[in-house]
Order: C-alpha cells, then sequence, then structure tokens
C-alpha cells in the first residue's frame, strides 16, 4: 500500500479487539440502553478508552466540542396546546427525495476502526431504519461495496484532494455507485490540532490492516487529503466534472452562505467538522440562523454538531435548517454493537423527536417553525 502524508484529517487510537469479542459475546441487556450517551458509555466499553478518546476528541481544548453541544441547551421551547398529535410525520423532501425523517447520517471516515461492520453495517442500518446516509471519501469500504451489500441509496462526501485526477475517479466511483449528491467539504486546508488523538488509525492504514476501499489501487504516494489552495473556483471544477448535486459542507458565516448562492451551489451544511478543525468557540447551532436568513428558502440549508437528543433535533429545524446530520451517535451504536447499534440510535433518535414533536404540538416537520423557539 502507498504511503500516506500526514496531513490525513483524521488520527486515531487503539481498539481493544478482546475487550470487544468479551462483550459482545456477553449477555448485554439492551433495555438499560436509554438514550444516546448509555450507547456512549457502552462503546467506551467495547472499543476502550483510546477509540473512545478519537471519536469524542477535537481540536485544542475541545472548546468548540463543548459549544456544538451545551448550545442546545440555552435554546428553550415554546409548546403549544390543545392540538390532536395523535398521528405525526416526519416526512421531508430534500433535493429532489422524500425522506422518512430529517436525520441524516453523517460522513465519518474508517467506520472499521471503530466495529468490523464499518460502512457496509451502517448503511444497512440507514437501509433498515430509512434514513439517508453520507458515505466518507476516506470510508474502509469502497463505495461501490457499500451501495451493493446494503442496496442503500447514498449520497458522496468528497475530501479536497490537491489530486484532481484522484478527484475524478472518486466523483465517477460515486456515480457508478448510483450517488445524486456531492458533499465537499470546505474546512480542512490543513488539520486542525487535535491533540487527543493518537496514532494507531494512521499506523493501521500504513499496514493495510485497514483498507481506504475508494483509494485502492488510486492513491499516489504521499497524496495529502487536504488543499489549502482550494478556492470558490473549486464549484466550477466539480460542476464540470460530475453530474451529481454540490452541497458545501463546513459554511458558518452569512458571508459565505452568500458566496455560495452566488456560485448557485444546490445546498451547504452548517457544520465546524464536530469541533475537529478551528477552535473558535461557535456552536454551528449558533451560526445557523444568519445563514437560514441570507439563504432566505433558495436551497436546503442542513447542520450537523452536538445533536444528542430529539429536542435538539427539534431546535435545529426550528431555527431553520432542512435536516439534520448526526456523527458521534451513531458511532456509538456501531461502536458498541454494530449494525444493531446503529440501528438502535436511529430507532431512539427517531421515537425521541416524535414524542417532542407531539409534547410541542406540531405534526409534521413543515410545522415546526421559529415560533416554537427562544432563547430568552
Amino acid at each position: 500500500m502507498s504511503s500516506i502524508a500526514l496531513s490525513l484529517p483524521f488520527a486515531g487510537c487503539g481498539i481493544s479487539n478482546s475487550r470487544k469479542n468479551e462483550l459482545l459475546k456477553s449477555d448485554t441487556d439492551l433495555s438499560t440502553v436509554k438514550n444516546v450517551f448509555d450507547l456512549e458509555k457502552l462503546s467506551g466499553e467495547v472499543m476502550g478508552k483510546d477509540a473512545l478518546n478519537y471519536l469524542n476528541g477535537g481540536a485544542d481544548d475541545l472548546r468548540t466540542v463543548r459549544a456544538n453541544y451545551d448550545a442546545y441547551g440555552k435554546i428553550q421551547i415554546r409548546a403549544r396546546r390543545l392540538i390532536d398529535v395523535t398521528t405525526v410525520s416526519t416526512k421531508i423532501e430534500l433535493f429532489g427525495k422524500t425522506l422518512d425523517n430529517p436525520i441524516i447520517l453523517s460522513p465519518v471516515g474508517f467506520q472499521a476502526f471503530f466495529h468490523s461492520d464499518g460502512e457496509i453495517g451502517t448503511a444497512k442500518a440507514a437501509e433498515k431504519k430509512d434514513h439517508q446516509m453520507i458515505v466518507s471519501s476516506v470510508s474502509n469500504f469502497a463505495i461501490e461495496d457499500i451501495a451493493s451489500e446494503s442496496k442503500a441509496d447514498l449520497w458522496f462526501q468528497l475530501y479536497p484532494s490537491t489530486d484532481r485526477e484522484v478527484t475524478k475517479l472518486l466523483l465517477a466511483k460515486a456515480e457508478a455507485a448510483g450517488c445524486k449528491i456531492c458533499f465537499l467539504t470546505v474546512d480542512t486546508p490543513v488539520v486542525g490540532n487535535r491533540e487527543t488523538h493518537g496514532t494507531t488509525l494512521l499506523e493501521m492504514i500504513k499496514s493495510g490492516e485497514l483498507e481506504m476501499g475508494n483509494f485502492k489501487d488510486i492513491l499516489p504516494e504521499g497524496m495529502s487529503f487536504t488543499d489549502p489552495s482550494m478556492t470558490w473556483d473549486m464549484v466550477d471544477w466539480l460542476r464540470a466534472n460530475t453530474k451529481m448535486k454540490i452541497v458545501l459542507k463546513g459554511i458558518v458565516t452569512s458571508e459565505d452562505a452568500r458566496m455560495a448562492k452566488e456560485r448557485g451551489v444546490d445546498g451547504i451544511v452548517v457544520s465546524n467538522h464536530g469541533g475537529r478543525q478551528l477552535e473558535s468557540n461557535r456552536a454551528t447551532i449558533d451560526c445557523l440562523p444568519e445563514i437560514v436568513n441570507e439563504i432566505n428558502g433558495e436551497f436546503p440549508v442542513l447542520i450537523d454538531g452536538g445533536i444528542r437528543r430529539g429536542t435538539d433535533v427539534f431546535k435545529a429545524l426550528a431555527l431553520g435548517a432542512t435536516a439534520v446530520c448526526i456523527g458521534r451517535p451513531f458511532c456509538w451504536g456501531l461502536g458498541a454493537l454494530g449494525q444493531p447499534g446503529v440501528e438502535l440510535t436511529l430507532e431512539i433518535l427517531k421515537a425521541e423527536l416524535i414524542r417532542d414533536m407531539q409534547l410541542a404540538g406540531t405534526t409534521s416537520i413543515d410545522k415546526i417553525t421559529r415560533e416554537f423557539v427562544t432563547t430568552k
């Protein structure tokens, strides 16, 4: 396998395989799993401390990681009463597709590092529970294998490599696998300062123990997965080299939202990479209102970062998000139990969202409006 530049937008820590096998063979009482935090605890027991530190880690002092989560606690829900909530619909329309619910699985790389089921297990869970999944360009399994094994309708995330020929090959692979949407990550000109990350993942990649499925046989020597030279011209380049719709992942200001609108993109994801890049101290939910105001409904605005409860989903939708993306929660499920753990994560969050919609007096996603939340 070709060597890989140290500017990977990830690095990892070891998983205790013996401990994992021990727990997975034991009679784990899943009735004790009430929420995604219980899955986080269980995954830590299975994966080991180092792997959990990698998954939960971020840049510098983790202030942005915490801000993403804490900011939701400052938003209050203004519930309405005496509304018939016997029947609730979570369906949305997004990029020309009807989705069963607005909870999307974020692109997370190297999922086989958490569990051998990897991205195929996650895709199978997404398909079974009727959730949309975005596949990372640095997945362990190739996107064509994920699509074939799971039969899921997948979207694709692209890291902006400096090698445009390799990028063309990636885009072609994604299109051949049936992907209709390309999520270009725009917040990784360089790698953030991730002090809690170890080197085990990088070592496993170099040794070939973990494969980079999408790059098999096409990875140049010393290739980097960051591109400090990338500009807005990349949008035009993508448009000329793929038929997929273009969504920019990593927008956090109204100024860049305006630029995205002027470039004619199909959507944006309000994201700070889960707090793993710039230590901005600014939560994505705090970034959302100015971006929603700038876009003014011209195209979908998604958000990720800090979502752990159905109430968090509700608040993001009320502030104008078209849909939300989750990363760590489903990875906790994957790390704890493999595919069934991802399914359990999705079951928990959807059930919470439906219950919260009923308690707040909303019967469909379009009825979750700005009037339902306040920060006073």
